[in-house]
């Protein structure tokens, strides 16, 4: 690990990042109105470059090592700065949803309202990576990365605008999210301190408040669980779409050559609150009569023997008319008769006109003899 970083200078390090003052305000705004209108947006990119700028990580990082060395008033500065960072955040972000007035949004807001464990196992790693690097700023090449890492503005931007919205079920997902954020980093940080300073490591066993912080850290392993099995779930659910889907079109455009010829699959959904799961397909169909009956329960059971699970499948048929124009588009020349050669007559020179015919005269009488 190398020599430890001197006490002193962590304290004094920790100290400053501490402070609630102009700069942790000025970009702690910036930062919350930049999130809230990629958000509103829908817009990942603008949402990242919120991350970059935002400072909330600095608390964090000494409240990690408040906590370890029993220092409970660096520890309320550091918490403090960090609500007054969270209030300007939501107030912020619930004034522009206000204004915005949005009726849907997007999914850069959809997809913080459900957290799973994976989201802690992100800001666990986040917050060692981020306190690493104030112990080794040698070693960490990427401030911006570390900074990207660090989700924590998005969430409560998110929580503002829900609020806003008075959606209170996607709102207390969002404040999860944030929740499984915070602790997260601050257990990751503590982690990281305790390994890499021998001073700290064996004051975190008689530090009453990192033990309660990791505590609360694995009482988020309830909810999040759910939320990473309902995950696990939906992409089962996914994944058995996708196979009924192949096999429905193996089956209808090869094993039933005369419905293949004359159809086309359009849709493919699966209802799992019934059971069997009730697989509902749409074809285009150029012949009203196509499928029979018959036919469907030919494709059902051809996608049974091929999956794990039994369905029903139910067609929606959409009958189509095929029109097209009445000649060919290249039709076949006419052939061209060719032209007889015609002789010119012969032209007489100008100013003279022809000597009408004379006939021949009369032939003599016979004189009998």
């Amino acid at each position: 690990m190398g020599e430890p970083t001197p006490l002193a200078f962590l304290e004094a390090s920790f100290e400053r990042e501490a402070r609630l003052d102009q700069s942790y305000v000025v970009l702690t705004v910036a930062a919350s109105l930049i999130a809230t209108l990629g958000l509103l947006a829908d817009s990942a990119a603008v949402v990242i470059g919120a991350m970059l700028i935002a400072p909330w990580i600095l608390p964090l990082r000494s409240a990690s090592f408040a906590i370890l060395e029993g220092r409970l008033a660096l520890v309320g500065r550091a918490l403090l700065t960090l609500a007054v960072g969270v209030g300007i955040t939501v107030l912020t972000s619930a004034a522009l949803g206000w204004v915005a007035n949005l009726p849907v949004l997007g999914d850069e807001v959809l997809g913080r309202t459900t957290p799973n464990l994976l989201d802690l196992g992100i800001a666990l790693v986040a917050g060692s990576i981020a306190t690493y690097g104030r112990l080794k700023p040698e070693a960490v090449s990427s401030v911006a990365g570390t900074a990207i890492a660090v989700a924590l503005v998005p969430p409560v931007c998110v929580l503002g605008l829900l609020l806003s919205l008075q959606q209170w079920e996607p709102a207390r997902g969002a404040a999860l999210l944030f929740a499984a954020n915070l602790l997260g980093i601050l257990s990751g940080g503590l982690l990281t301190l305790v390994a890499t300073q021998a001073s700290l490591r064996q004051q975190l066993f008689r530090s009453q408040m990192g033990l309660v912080s990791l505590l609360l850290t694995g009482l988020l392993l309830i909810p999040l669980t759910g939320g990473f099995v309902t995950l696990l779930g939906q992409a089962q659910q996914r994944q058995a779409l996708q196979e009924v889907e192949r096999a429905i079109t193996e089956s209808l455009r090869q094993r039933t050559i005369t419905l293949g010829r004359d159809s086309e699959l359009t849709d493919v959904k699966i209802d799992w609150t019934q059971n069997p799961p009730l697989i509902k397909a749409a074809v285009r169909v150029s012949r009203p009569n196509l499928p029979t009956p018959k036919q469907v329960a030919a494709v059902q059971d051809f996608i049974n023997k091929t999956q794990k699970f039994r369905y029903r499948l139910l067609v929606q048929r959409v009958s189509i008319d095929v029109i097209g124009p009445e000649t060919e588009p290249n039709p076949e020349p006419t052939p061209v008769e060719e032209p007889q050669e015609v002789v010119p007559e012969k032209a007489e020179p100008a100013g003279i006109t022809p000597a009408p015919a004379v006939a021949p005269p009369p032939a003599a009488p016979a004189v009998p003899g």
